[in-house]
């Protein structure tokens, strides 16, 4: 059975810095896509971040361009968000998922089922 944990969220003040991690379980991700989303209550969960399975290629949403870098650790089966120049907007509840290409993961359909998230609080 596949499982996100994500885990790395929390308050922080506008400008600041958190690095999201996630550790996938049930199987072998290494020749996956792996993405990062998030959700603020009562919105539909957006795409955030993805990443190749080969790290060789990286997507962002235009909303964290330049601000957010995805990463991941193959051997470890992890994925990782740093997330840095944090604004309120940024503000939800934060997932990560795999696909076999970023495409898919871009759609946000059609992916394994979601972990509990992680919640990122950005408020002075």
């Amino acid at each position: 059975q596949v499982q996100f944990v994500e885990s790395g969220g929390g308050l922080v003040q506008p400008g600041g810095s958190l690095r999201l991690s996630c550790a996938a379980s049930g199987r072998t991700f290494s020749s996956y896509a792996m993405g990062w989303f998030r959700q603020v209550p009562g919105k539909e969960r957006e795409f955030v971040a993805a990443i190749s399975w080969s790290s060789g290629s990286t997507y962002y949403a235009d909303s964290v361009k330049g601000r957010f870098t995805i990463s991941r650790d193959n051997a470890k089966n992890t994925v990782y968000l740093q997330m840095n120049s944090l604004k309120p907007e940024d503000t939800a509840v934060y997932y990560c998922n795999a696909a076999p290409t970023t495409a898919t993961l871009r759609t946000v359909y059609n992916l394994y089922a979601w972990g509990q998230g992680t919640l990122v609080t950005v408020s002075s």
